[in-house]
This record gives structure tokens, sequence and C-alpha cells, in this order.
């Protein structure tokens, strides 16, 4: 056992002129009420009645609202108790038979500590979370008795806190008390008083190990060495909570009655038999007002922009999209690409001047969220920068306009929306890690585009590109195309949409990190867990990510710690996807290798579902992101391929950049955009039945697209073919080069 010198000891007997004295000041004196514990014993600096741990003599005023002194008596009146020192002994390692109750939210079902259910009639709103998951509480506001390594210590007892692969590192999936410890704890300090009303719990989160509390109780204090418990209503004795019966599921508690304190402890009282006593929690705790600024004021978490900041549902979304289309008419425009697999429609929000059609030399970028349904924290951000757009349009910011001028944006805010549905219904901090992540076939979206990237490297390998195979738009395998291939119809729809609309930038936006991740997502290596695997195009990706990570405000806060079991920070908060960890058939790289489109992914958030109370902050920390990521489609290269005779536009014509080996091609009017980093680069424009051509393109710092037209000319061959098709007279300098092509043939 570890000795701690805050916890709580037992007092030295008194004597009877000490008896006097107390009995002098509390009849005498006003009871002092902080609001900060039990009504008058903050005040007389005493303990609150004691808890299972300490039983010692105490004195407390009388909770009996029968004896309490009526208004005409001034007298306070105290109730001495005397409480015999007794063993008390605890069984641990006792493995709970008693099922759990089902956890749910939206009205919760509530575990009270006599084990009974109920739904309670009238429910003033909870208490938000206190921020351990969120990442609010700081690493020295948690403490333990013990902890078995650094890695299980107090600040790895967060909720949904996830571990590295291997046990035993520096980023274990828990705290866990030392087995030698008999009387464990955790401890949070909420810095300021706090009005605590619950308690959310999970296991361990390990690949080899089972470790979950099946009970605990809960104590309070102001200063950490004066102490009280959460009582039973019925019985008055110290409350034992039920805890978690697997290591993943999160199981909520509220408090009988909540309490407002400083501190707050969590006491192990039970676990798994043959495990140890592991937990990751959650408090729900509200802000105590402080008049007289006794306390340093929390951070604020707020946004001056009025816009809707709060979960939205199915229906509550389409609802919002109406309205944002109803308040800017002539900017947007609100389409469906498809439908999930239960029907809901897979709804998009287009933003541009002229809304429903691509514009010559206009760009078009995209922003995907809710691919995984529980990572919820995209789907609200799009639909707060629907708002934001429309709202600015109206106002006139010159920065706004110039993107809906200047660009058709998409917004497609939810790509999962079966999965959130999910998720939604199980509320913000008891969806736990996983639960909504599928789609409702169970298929994880993220690995379910088709795999080019095999093709592509065999190909490579065996000196085919890009002569044979080319390194581009690279068509769907055969299985993928099979009725019996194992697509999800959000899949096959998103791919449609690819294919429909000429994509130059997208960013896929996920939760549960903090991090910008760039193409490959999958190692060259097969069945390489990680491996660096970059694409021709690094230095943009880099670029890209960059971008957006540079410009978000948590990600570049240099205080905060890691979320799980990697410090993106050490590396500017990017990395490639591969060597984070491989993922066969990412959107990512299907985006980039079956059309021009540039894609990354963005982890917003250490809470995939964060709480209402912090989507003011979340916008904060991404609008300028959001809003300068867009803006980098102007960085490159970009121009019209036409025919010289007739200066049509040629569609599919093949952009080549000398030195990367990745070509894009031109849209149906012949406009292309080619994103490039700074740097001089020979470009070559070609397109079947005409000559080539190459020319010198500059790209510098400075903001927008560098203009590079090309105008290519028909071959002889495909002059004639034309000529032979409409039936029209070959014209005699045509006739003659070719018959001078046949005689170097000859």
């Amino acid at each position: 056992m570890v000795c701690d010198a805050n916890r709580p000891r037992a007092s030295a007997p008194l004597d009877s002129a000490m008896w006097g004295l107390l009995l002098a000041l509390a009849t005498f004196a006003p009871a002092v009420d902080l609001g900060l514990g039990t009504p008058g014993a903050s005040g007389l600096g005493l303990a609150p009645p004691a808890t299972t741990k300490a039983p010692v003599s105490t004195l407390a005023p009388s909770s009996n609202p029968a004896q309490q002194p009526s208004g005409k008596n001034n007298e306070q009146h105290v109730r001495i108790r005397f409480v015999k020192k007794k063993k008390v002994i605890i069984k641990k390692r006792k493995k709970l038979t008693r099922p759990r109750p089902l956890v749910t939210t939206g009205p919760p079902v509530i575990t009270t500590p006599a084990g009974a259910l109920h739904l309670p009639e009238e429910k003033e709103p909870g208490c938000p979370p206190l921020g351990l998951e969120s990442l609010r509480v700081s690493d020295s506001q948690l403490e333990a008795s013990s902890s078995q390594s650094f890695g299980l210590g107090p600040h790895r007892g967060r909720l949904n806190i996830q571990s590295g692969l291997e046990d035993g590192d520096l980023y274990d999936g828990a705290w866990c008390a030392e087995p030698q410890d008999a009387e464990p704890w955790l401890q949070v300090d909420a810095r300021r008083p706090t009005r605590f009303s619950g308690i959310i719990t999970q296991g361990r989160n390990s690949v080899w190990r089972y470790d979950w509390v099946t009970s605990y109780k809960v104590q309070f204090s102001n200063d950490s060495r004066t102490w009280w418990g959460s009582r039973n209503r019925s019985s008055g004795m110290d409350a034992v909570f039920p805890a978690n019966s697997d290591p993943e599921t999160p199981v909520l508690n509220l408090l009988p009655e909540p309490q407002v304190a400083r501190f707050i402890r969590l006491l192990p009282q039970t676990w798994l038999q043959g495990g140890d006593s592991c937990l990751r929690a959650e408090i729900l705790a509200c802000p105590v007002s402080d008049p007289n600024d006794l306390f340093p004021k929390a951070p604020a978490l707020g946004s001056s922009d009025p816009l809707d900041f709060r979960h939205h549902n199915y229906k509550a979304m389409r609802k919002l999209m109406k309205q944002v289309n109803e308040q800017c008419p002539n900017v947007t425009r609100i389409y469906s690409i498809g439908k999930s697999h239960q029907g809901l429609k897979l709804y998009v929000m287009e933003m541009s001047d002229h809304p429903g059609q691509h514009e010559l030399g206009e760009p078009e970028v995209r922003y995907v969220a809710g691919m995984h349904g529980n990572e919820a924290l995209g789907r609200e951000l799009l639909l707060l920068l629907m708002q934001y757009l429309c709202r600015e349009f109206l106002r006139g910011d010159p920065r706004v306009t110039r993107l809906l001028t200047e660009t058709r944006i998409h917004l497609l805010p939810s790509m999962n929306p079966d999965g959130y549905e999910t998720a939604f219904r199980r509320g913000s901090e008891l969806v736990g890690w996983a639960e909504g992540r599928w789609n409702q076939q169970g298929i994880d979206l993220n690995h379910n585009f088709a795999d080019l990237n095999t093709p592509l490297w065999e190909a490579e390998d065996d000196g085919l590109v890009p002569d044979t195979v080319p390194n581009h738009h690279l068509p769907l395998p055969t299985y993928y195309t099979l009725p019996n291939a194992t697509v999800a119809p959000e899949t096959r729809a998103v791919i449609e949409w690819m294919e429909r609309i000429p994509f130059v930038l997208s960013a896929n936006l996920h939760g549960g990190e903090l991090v910008v991740s760039y193409p490959f997502d999958m190692t060259r290596t097969p069945w390489a867990a990680r491996e660096l695997t970059p694409t021709p195009d690094d230095a943009v990706f880099r670029w890209l990510s960059t971008v957006y990570a540079g410009t978000n405000r948590a990600m570049q806060d240099p205080d905060r710690r890691p979320c799980h079991s990697q410090d993106f920070s050490l590396h500017g908060n990017i990395i490639n996807g591969a060597d984070w960890h491989t993922v066969p058939g990412s959107m990512n790289d299907f985006s980039y290798l079956h059309t021009n489109c540039f894609e990354v992914t963005v982890e917003l958030s250490c809470d995939k579902f964060p709480h209402e109370n912090e989507l003011p902050q979340e916008w904060e920390n991404n609008k300028d992101a959001l809003l300068t990521y867009l803006e980098q489609v102007r960085v490159g290269i970009a121009g019209v391929v036409r025919d010289k005779d007739t200066e049509l536009g040629i569609a599919d014509a093949v952009i080549s950049v000398d030195g990367i080996n990745h070509d894009v091609t031109t849209a149906w009017d012949g406009d292309y955009w080619r994103l490039l980093t700074p740097g001089d680069y020979m470009v070559t424009a070609s397109a079947e039945g005409y000559h080539s051509v190459t020319r010198s393109c500059r790209v510098t710092f400075e903001e927008g697209p560098v203009p590079c037209n090309f105008h290519l000319t028909k071959t002889p061959k495909q002059r004639l073919r034309e000529l032979l098709a409409s039936g029209a007279k070959v014209p005699p300098d045509l006739r003659r080069r070719l018959e001078r092509l046949r005689g170097q043939k000859n």
C-alpha cells in the first residue's frame, strides 16, 4: 500500500473542555454555509459525516428538517453522534453477479445506489462533462492512491482513452492501482467549487488484458483532506454504485444528491475476479457561481458567431439545411447523392454564386463528414460552416464572398446517417468508442472503397506505368462491380458523386485524434501494419496537411497533451496515413487514384462525440482552418486546353508534370486544375488525336492559381477520321501531308 498524506485520518478523542468549546461555538456563532459541502461543517472546520474508511466521532448539524430551528428561535442546535470504532471488512476481487442495468439517454436509465431502476418523471437538465475525455481537465488535476506504472497513472483514467499496441508502455488504456493497494482511489481536482451530479466509467482498454471495476464509492472534499461520501437516500449509508461488466461500455451513475465541492474521489470497492482495479471515467459537473472571485476563472468556452450550437439528428439536420437554403437561396442548393442502407438520404449543401452548374475555370471542392457515424464533430462543423458562409455572404464579408464567387463548395455533413442515428440515441457521453462507427450493414465505410493501390504498384513493379497502365484514373476492378460485391450503398453513392463532379480538393473529417493524415493510407509492403508510403505528390499533400494543422487552434496549442498513444505535435500534427496505420480501401487513396481530387483526413478532436457545450469552442478551433483549407484550391496551376482550330475545350486531355508520376485530366469543358507547391515546372498537355504541347509554368507564393493554357492541333489522322465520318471532301493540304507520312513510313 502507498501511504498518502492527504488521506482522511481518525481524530483524537476530545476531552470535556474541548467539547464545551465546540458546543459554545456552535450555539452562539452563526452557522457558516459556503455551499461547499455539508452545511455548517465546512464553516466550523470539522469533518462532514465520516466515511466507512474513517469511522470517528463527528459533529454535524441535523439533516432532519424536524430538528431544524424554527424562524422564532435564534439558537443553533447541534447533534452529537458517537460512533464506536470497529473493524470494517470489505471483500475485494469479488465478481458481481447482479446484472448491470441498461444505460441509455433521453431520458437515461439511472442506477441508484440501492440498485433500483427508475425513469425520472421531471428531471432538470443534467450537468455537462467536466472534461476528462476532451482534455479540458489537465493531467495535473488527476491524482491516485497508487499506480502500477506511469502508463497506468491517473492521467490515463479518462473516458474512452485508447492504449498503444503494447501493454506496459507509456500509453496504457486506463488508471490501474497497485495490486497491493487495499484502498485505491482516483481523485479529480476541479480547481473551483463545482456541482457534481454523476459519474461515467469504463474498464481498461487493452488488447491483452481484461480489467474493470464492478462497484465503487464516491467522496467529496473542499481541501483534499476532509472528505464526505455520497449517501444512499433510503438507508443513509455510504452509497455503493454498480460499475462495469465489460471494458468498453460506458456506465452512468447519477448521484442521489448532487454535491458541491472542489475535489471528487472514486473509490473502487470490487473489480473483476483475477483482474486489477482499473477504470476510465468522466465526471458530470456544473459550474458554481463565484461572486467574490475567490477561485481562478474557468477558461471561457464560446463563440461570438450566432450559430446553432447543438447536435442535430437526421430530422433536425434536414430542417437546418432547409433554413440555410431559404436564407441564402441565390448561393445555396440542396441535393441528394443517394440513400443509406436504411433509406436516409445523403444530403449535400452546394454553395456558389451559380449553384447547380459547373462554371468554366471555377474549381470544385468538397468536405465530407460522418463517414463513421459516432464521430459527430465533423457533422456539426459542416452544419456550422454552411450557416457561417450564408450569414457572412449576406453581410458582405470579402473573404467569404470571394470563396463563393470563385469556388463551388459541396458539403456532405453525414455520409453514414444510419450510424449517426445509433450514436445520437445513446448520447454524447454514453456512445463509447465504436458504437455507430459502421453503417447498418456493419461495414466500415473507410475500408469499403476499391483497392486501386495494389494493381498500380504491381504494374509499376512490372514497368508498365505509365506507358501501358496509366498512373491516374484507374478503373474499378471487375470484382468490385459485381452485384454480390460487398459495397455499401453509401460508398456507391459517393463514388458516383466523385465521378460526376470534377472535384479538385477534399477533406474527410473524422474524430478521436488531433492530426491531419495524408495518402497513401495503405502500406506498399503487403501485411505491414505501418510503413511510410508517400504518393508522387507528397510535397502537395504535406502542404495541404500543414495548412489545416497550422491554422487549427487546438493542434497549435503548445500545452496540449497527446490524445491517446502518439504525440503528433512532434511532427507538426501531420502524418502519412500508412505510417500511422494501414487502411486498405480508404476514400483518400481511392480519390487520388480514381479521380483528380486530392484528399486528406482531418482528425478533429480527441473526443469523437463532444458534448454540446463544447461545440462553440470546437467551432472556434476549426473555423479558420476550414476556410483556409478551401482556399488552397488556388495553389498551383489552372487553365483550359482548347482545340487550336475551333477554340472549343478538349475533354479528358491529360496534364502531365515532369518529375511527378501522377497526371490529372481536364473536365468536359476543357478546364483543369493541378495542385502544385511553388516552383518551376514543365507541363505537357496531350489528348487523343492531337499533337502534345509542352510549356514552362512557374508557381509562385502569390495567391491564386497560375494560368497555364494550351492550344492543341489535331493530328492528320484525326482530321481525316473526322472528315470521313462527316462525308466531307479531303482538302489538298491534308492529302499531301498524308502522302508524306506514308512515304516516311515506307
